[in-house]
């Protein structure tokens, strides 16, 4: 057991009679901590976090309170899954593909490099066999997680000076997410995660060269376009993320089903609200942007193929050296190959 999960336990048993109250305590009243990842002025990443603290208080008549918590309120972000794990918090609002270094196989749940957009995701997750692997995956960990947002496909990218092309990042430092950064490696970037916090000032000491963040309408919040000017799209990299509740298994284990069922239903709202807001606010940020002097790029279909080919490697990769990755990928890869036909013959693109 690392120091920092030995800590966490130590530090849940000292307060579990004071910080963290029980649903045995308070009979059918459930009240819980729930550490936020991104900050609640985020939009969507952080909008979506309060918005199920409302939404479950209004379902279950007051009767569940999920409290949100900005970041570092209780504990980094970064370190929100041990804390759950351990029940040194209740809860924490995050994204599966946060846990790469900790857990490999919940990137699958993350965002897929060059997958799915939402309809065929959630498909997958739900109908396709993804839901049963994901919660075999948390429970090893003492976490039942449930899918509690998601998002419309993000920009690939913010320079200060125009890329020509995928070979022109080699030797760049950038803040990436999840399996694409491990791609943009095999380019000769030197990716690394930051936290939501930690990337303006990156950006803007230098420490890194670029990032990218998340979609138009929370770029433009976080001011990246202030510095660089720069804006390159397709996300390649995630045409749809998936959000999640993780609860500590215990915690779960002790509400009842009317109480499990709330906490799904107003989840699987959330879905629906991020899908549909994500996709309602993005162009408007776009024009924004564009009035404030960014320039906005598309990436070539010979740069696309580069990160894919590096995308490909990565998976093999992965599954090689993670057998719940590998079990993951391979579900939603043979989903994938079925569903071809109906994606083929049912949508216009």
């Amino acid at each position: 057991m690392t120091a920092l999960k030995t800590l966490w336990r130590r530090t849940a048993i000292a307060l579990a009679a004071t910080a963290t109250l029980s649903t045995a305590a308070l009979g059918d009243e459930v009240h819980w901590q729930m550490a936020g990842t991104f900050p609640s002025s985020l939009p969507q990443l952080g909008t979506l976090g309060k918005r199920l603290e409302t939404q479950i208080a209004e379902i279950s008549g007051g009767e569940i309170e999920i409290r949100f918590y900005e970041p570092n309120a209780l504990v980094p972000p970064l370190e929100v899954f041990d804390a759950v794990s351990v029940g040194a918090i209740d809860s924490a609002f995050s994204t599966p593909g946060f846990w790469a270094g900790k857990v490999p196989g919940l990137q699958v749940f993350g965002a897929l490099p060059f997958g799915p957009a939402a309809p065929e995701y959630m498909a997958w997750f739900y109908f396709g066999g993804g839901k049963a692997i994901f919660d075999e995956i948390y429970a090893k960990h003492g976490i039942h997680s449930v899918m509690c947002g998601m998002l419309a496909p993000e920009g690939s990218g913010w320079f200060r000076e125009e890329v020509p092309n995928a070979e022109a990042m080699a030797g760049m430092k950038l803040r990436f997410f999840g399996l694409g950064a491990k791609a943009l490696e095999k380019l000769g970037v030197s990716a690394q995660l930051l936290a939501a916090p930690d990337v303006y000032p990156a950006l803007e000491r230098g420490v890194i060269d670029g990032l990218e963040f998340v979609q138009p309408a929370i770029d433009l919040n976080m001011g990246f376009w202030q510095i660089a000017k720069h804006y390159y799209f397709p996300g390649w990299h995630q045409q749809a993320t998936f959000f999640d509740l993780m609860i500590n298994q215990q915690r779960w284990d002790a509400l009842n089903d009317t109480q499990k069922a709330q906490i799904e239903s107003v989840c699987g709202d959330n879905v629906r609200y991020g899908i549909a807001e994500g996709e309602a606010i993005q162009f408007d940020a776009l024009n924004e942007l564009q009035a404030k002097g960014v320039t906005l790029h598309r990436w070539s279909d010979e740069d696309l193929a580069k990160f894919k080919a590096a995308v490909d490697e990565v998976f093999a990769e992965q599954a090689a050296a993670d057998p719940d990755f590998k079990r993951a990928f391979e579900s939603f890869t043979a989903f994938r190959e079925n569903y071809k036909i109906w994606r083929d013959l049912g949508y216009l693109n």
